[in-house]
């Protein structure tokens, strides 16, 4: 919890900084959250399902020129998937449960403008770990247990794209996959894909 701390106060005080130097720098603040659809990939267990979750957090986009931008992020990522009975790091799993990894996520990425509004994007994302359980009932407040299985960081790539309307608003679809194995010695890599909206102050 330090190190996310750490990132998350580093993250904050320079979108405050930039705050106060104002439009001067082309820098534009303001929220997203939508939809994730994540799962496992990698040979070390079978057909795992993909878990429905969400995600919601606080974006600065600073235009370097008219078409080309930067942007950094700081959101909350519900990831994981759903597993029917198997045998994952050690631990059996009971059929029709849900493992739950829980990120802070911190991407910066290239965006390029292709038309008005319209734009790709593309670059590093750090995953820090907030929480990772069991779930067999996902439903209600039971079935939960505790695991500690999972790497605490994650080191990603997302790529994506962005429509943003003329009254603030955008909307958005993004992949990523996680290069670092999300247990040590494992063949298992996160994989998600995310849809959403957001809006620019």
């Amino acid at each position: 919890m330090k190190k996310i701390t750490v990132v998350l106060a580093f993250v904050f005080s320079t979108i405050a900084i930039n705050a106060q130097q104002g439009a001067d720098n082309n820098v534009q603040f303001g929220v997203r959250g939508g939809v994730n659809f994540s799962t496992i990939t990698g040979d070390d267990f079978e057909d795992p399902k993909s878990r429905t979750s969400f995600y919601a957090g606080l974006v600065a986009e600073a235009f370097i020129t008219e078409k080309f931008a930067l942007q950094g992020e700081a959101f909350y990522s519900g990831q994981g998937f759903d597993i029917e009975e198997t045998t994952f790091a050690g631990l059996t799993v009971t059929p029709a449960a849900e493992f739950q990894i829980d990120y802070i996520q911190i991407p910066f990425l290239a965006k390029i403008y292709l038309i008005e509004g319209f734009n790709i994007h593309a670059g590093p994302q750090f995953g820090f770990k907030i929480n990772e359980e069991i779930d067999t009932d996902p439903t209600s407040d039971g079935g939960d247990f505790d695991t500690d299985r999972v790497k605490e960081f994650d080191f990603q790539l997302a790529a994506g794209a962005e429509f943003k309307l003329t009254s603030g608003f955008f909307i958005q679809a993004r992949y990523t996959y996680g290069f670092s194995e999300v247990v040590e010695d494992s063949d298992a890599h996160n994989s998600t894909f995310s849809t959403g909206i957001g809006f620019m102050f």
